[in-house]
Formats: C-alpha cells, structure tokens, sequence
C-alpha cells in the first residue's frame, strides 16, 4: 500500500474509532512497523490533522468534549501518594479526567491528555507512571494543577468537585 493510501486509512481508523488506537494496532491493521505509523501521524498532523497521543493510543477528536454533556474544571493539589486516590475519586462518581494542565513558570500553560473513565484506566495510567520512571505533570508545580472532568450533568461534576475538596485534594 502506498504511503498516501496508508495515511488515509490511519484517518479513517481513528475517525471511526470510539477509543483511542495504539501505534502498534494499527501497524497490525495496516502490515507495516509501528514506527511507520508513527511517522505517518507526524506528516498528518504537519498537514493539519488534529490528532493527539493519549495514554493509551491517538485520537481524532483530542479534547473528548463533544462526548461530554457536561465539563467542569477542577484545581488540585497532591503528591504522587495520591494520585490513585483522586483519579478513583473522579471515576467511582462517574466522571472522566479528560486532561491535566499545570502553569509552568518558564514555558506557560502545558497539557497532557489523559482520557481516564474507569478504575482500569487508573490502573493503567499509574502502572505506566510506575514501570516508566516518569512523573505527572504536576511534580513540576508543587502538586498544583488543573483537570477538565466530563459528566453526564453538572450536579454529578458537583459531587465529583465536593468529594475532592473533601479528602484535601481539590481546592
């Protein structure tokens, strides 16, 4: 298949795709390397295709919004100890932590995807925060940042909101 024909199809795959799709499944999908896949992400989005890299695999429509009835926003402040604990908090109540922002005091506002709505989600990200050494964004602030949580209605964005103030981690 012909480099435009595969880009084309990569499209096709996440405009279709109500879940975010790994390089490596749609290198499987497509019989090609998953750097391959990759790189045709890159020239997608250099010809202005707005797709995004989450945890768990690219998305067509990265802010996740036109899903949601409802986005709140909501400002905390934890240490890694308790991430787990604030993540399950949004989920158990029936939200979904759509991303992360911090305010960084030399390059501004940055975002991280995150696309959380289950404990499995959870579960996922932190073991990925564990097996890769890496750290949230938020060990760059002091613990301090903002998450977009998408709810069926306000009143659930409220209890999500009241629970997270509640055990110290919202403010």
């Amino acid at each position: 298949m012909d480099p435009e024909k595969r880009r084309n199809k990569i499209i096709k795959i996440l405009e279709k795709s109500t879940e975010p799709q790994s390089a490596s499944a749609m290198a499987d999908m497509l019989s090609v390397s998953r750097q391959v896949i990759v790189g045709d992400v890159a020239l997608l989005r250099a010809s202005g295709f707005d797709i995004e890299a989450t945890p768990r695999g690219y998305v067509i429509d990265p802010s996740g919004l036109s899903q949601f009835p409802y986005v709140g926003t909501v400002a905390c402040k934890h240490y890694h100890d308790r991430l787990k604990e604030e993540l399950y908090s949004v989920v158990d109540l029936g939200g979904t932590v759509i991303d992360v922002t911090i305010d960084h005091a030399l390059y501004g506002q940055l975002s991280g995807l995150l696309d959380i709505s289950s404990r499995r989600d959870v579960d996922l990200f932190c073991e990925k925060v564990k097996n890769h050494g890496s750290q949230p964004l938020s060990i760059l602030t002091d613990g301090i940042h903002i998450h977009r949580i998408g709810c069926k209605d306000e009143e659930t964005f409220k209890t999500i909101e009241k629970k997270l103030k509640d055990s110290g981690i919202g403010f």
